[in-house]
């Protein structure tokens, strides 16, 4: 089993080629938890597996780290199209995921993508959590997300538990909880840090929940369109609402960076 690892913004990934070996659509899927093991197998915060649909046009199947599928992820598309270059030689695609079909442009290790309008948008909220009273803009780019504004001093080196994992698995967001980003202006850009589901911790960058975070802070006034938001990574990414924000289609632009290429040692596989 050939793997590539890549990463969009600290959001790493271990990418299959489909094309080359199509019975991992079956063969995959029972692995993921393995491989994305940090100790034990070759780490990562989710498996994408990519088949050709036709020319210019990729399907792509994503698995979180605890081998959960998910519909989307804004990170892994990146890094998808960016292997599609790469490897294909399309520059230009249509990816499909199971939130929508996603054209993707890749310029060197830059990816644009084509995102529509979030479903699901919401009023702010309250959510009592922890002790606390915590407002929130819950709304769905691919998978749910919950924007939470905060003026944290230290906000890089904030504790997020165990406020973020209650926000993420609170009734009040229905069964399947949400994404949770924490999101701060400084100067003309957007802090964000993001508590994923699937991965059941902090990730370097959830690229879904930038798009959400900059959707929310374009519409409420914290940064001006096109929103620059700074992840836990210390790489930027470029949010630009194509209307009226929140719920509006949207453009996003980030690095989609390669690691490394290898094989799955036989050892890792059952």
């Amino acid at each position: 089993m050939r793997f590539a690892r890549l990463h969009g913004a600290g959001n790493d990934f271990l990418l299959f080629d489909g094309r080359a070996d199509p019975a991992l659509a079956t063969t995959l899927p029972p692995l993921v938890a393995r491989l994305c093991h940090r100790r034990f197998g070759l780490g990562g915060d989710g498996v994408l597996l990519l088949l050709p649909e036709a020319e210019g046009r990729v399907r792509l199947s994503y698995w979180n780290a605890d081998g959960s599928a998910a519909s989307f992820c804004a990170n892994g598309t990146r890094c998808a199209a960016r292997f599609v270059a790469e490897r294909w030689g399309w520059p230009e695609m249509v990816v499909a995921t199971g939130y929508a079909a996603v054209p993707a442009r890749v310029c060197g290790g830059s990816v644009t993508l084509t995102l529509p309008s979030p479903t699901g948008v919401r009023p702010w909220q309250e959510l009592a959590a922890v002790g606390a009273r915590v407002r929130g803009r819950y709304l769905v780019v691919g998978v749910p997300q919950l924007v939470v504004p905060v003026a944290w001093p230290d906000f890089w080196h904030h504790p997020v538990e165990p406020l973020a994992p209650a926000l993420r698995a609170h009734a009040a967001l229905g069964p399947g909880g949400a994404n949770v980003n924490f999101v701060q202006p400084e100067g003309r850009e957007l802090l964000v840090r993001s508590w994923e589901r699937g991965v059941e911790g902090e990730t370097l960058s959830c690229g879904s929940g930038d798009v959400a975070a900059g959707l929310v802070g374009a519409a409420e006034g914290w940064c001006a369109a096109p929103v620059t938001v700074r992840t836990a990574s210390e790489r930027t990414l470029l949010v630009e609402p194509e209307g009226d924000p929140p719920g509006c289609a949207v453009r996003l632009t980030g690095p989609a960076e390669w690691v490394a290429e290898g094989s799955v040692s036989p050892e890792l596989l059952p």
